[in-house]
């Protein structure tokens, strides 16, 4: 994914930019900022490199004093909206964190989160002061711009992807969870996600807490309702039996009369297609809340395995019901996920528990 979207700064885009800067700030040097940015290193830098990079240069070619740079930036932030414009809340993290800078800092973030994201750029001012940062981000929290809201959020995840741990959260959650509090009830599904995806990052550190969070929560707005629900999948997909039995899961050992899962074909090449089949038959009696999934023990490069599960369907179903359906999975190598030979193992679930099981054999590509 970032091998992609790095290419969105282009030698036009930086030029383009170049011309917004140079009609608020006409000591810009256009030329040497590009070629100062656009070096022997810039094929080779990931995305994050680039906008810091970006980041960086700005600082070199902007005025001094960081408050007159800001202004430049201020000047045409209304001009630069959208994701390849991150460096502008990047400079900020770069060149902001000087304790006289502080409320201006905070300031520009909260301007500039409303054209692209701020979600990374706090992150280095919350590990050095979590608790002013934090009742700053309980101020955003009641922001009337969803925006700025939602860095609320997203900006103290502990495990937030691209951006920096938060150490501190990962220990003690508590002050996430006083600004999550303030907006389980957003109205825009926008900030309720971000909310959630947060829940989700806690549980894996603390998972009582985000349970016993959800049983306080739970059944007073549909809206929070879902937040529960998305920011409890991680604990679902790992069995927890207590969110298992707070959402309504049947935990019998006894689920299913029959059940059985093929692939088709039963050998392949990386980078080729199967199609998985499966079936099942409920037990008798009443309706059961079922999560159905097929899981994959993928072969590592040292002969381990790692289990990943894909969901298949999530609903009520009667007692004594037949289950049966197809899926297609690709065998293709990916950015996150690389294929190697051997016999994988691929299992049906129901409601994480094993019901049937097939084996893959899985072959090496050769050079034709």
């Amino acid at each position: 994914m970032a091998a992609q979207l790095k290419d969105i700064y282009t030698k036009d885009f930086l030029l383009n930019f170049s011309r917004k800067v140079q009609s608020v700030y006409p000591a810009f040097y256009q030329a040497d900022f590009i070629n100062s940015i656009m070096d022997e290193t810039w094929d080779e830098l990931a995305l994050k490199a680039r906008t810091r990079r970006i980041s960086e240069k700005l600082g070199e070619f902007l005025p001094d004093k960081y408050e007159d740079a800001l202004d430049v930036l201020f000047n045409i932030a209304d001009d630069c909206v959208g994701f390849p414009y991150l460096f502008f809340p990047d400079f900020v993290a770069v060149y902001g964190q000087a304790e006289e800078h502080w409320d201006l800092s905070m300031t520009a973030l909260e301007n500039f989160t409303q054209k692209s994201s701020a979600e990374f750029a706090i992150r280095p001012f919350l590990l050095r002061d979590p608790d002013k940062v934090m009742n700053q981000m309980t101020t955003w929290a009641k922001h009337p711009n969803e925006h700025v809201r939602r860095l609320a959020s997203e900006g103290c995840r502990p495990r937030l992807p691209w951006g920096e741990s938060l150490p501190m959260f990962k220990k003690d959650p508590t002050p996430v969870l006083s600004v999550l509090e303030i907006l389980k009830e957003d109205a825009l599904l926008y900030v309720r996600k971000s909310v959630a995806n947060n829940l989700n990052d806690i549980s894996k550190d603390h998972p009582d807490l985000v349970l016993e969070t959800a049983r306080q929560w739970t059944g007073k707005n549909p809206d929070t309702d879902w937040i529960i629900r998305h920011g409890c999948r991680t604990l679902i997909k790992h069995v927890n039996p207590e969110a298992m039995a707070l959402f309504g899961y049947a935990m019998e050992t006894t689920l299913t009369n029959h059940a059985s899962i093929s692939a088709q074909p039963d050998a392949l090449t990386i980078g080729e297609k199967c199609e998985l089949h499966y079936q099942l038959t409920i037990r008798p009696g009443e309706p059961v809340y079922l999560r159905v999934e097929y899981a994959i023990d993928f072969i590592k490069t040292k002969g381990q395995t790692s289990r990943k599960s894909f969901l298949l369907s999530n609903k009520t179903v009667s007692g004594g019901a037949h289950l049966t359906g197809t899926r297609t999975h690709n065998w293709s190598d990916l950015t996150t996920r690389r294929h190697y030979p051997g016999e994988h193992r691929i299992v049906l679930l129901v409601n994480g528990q094993e019901v049937a099981d097939t084996v893959l054999d899985i072959r090496q590509q050769t050079d034709e």
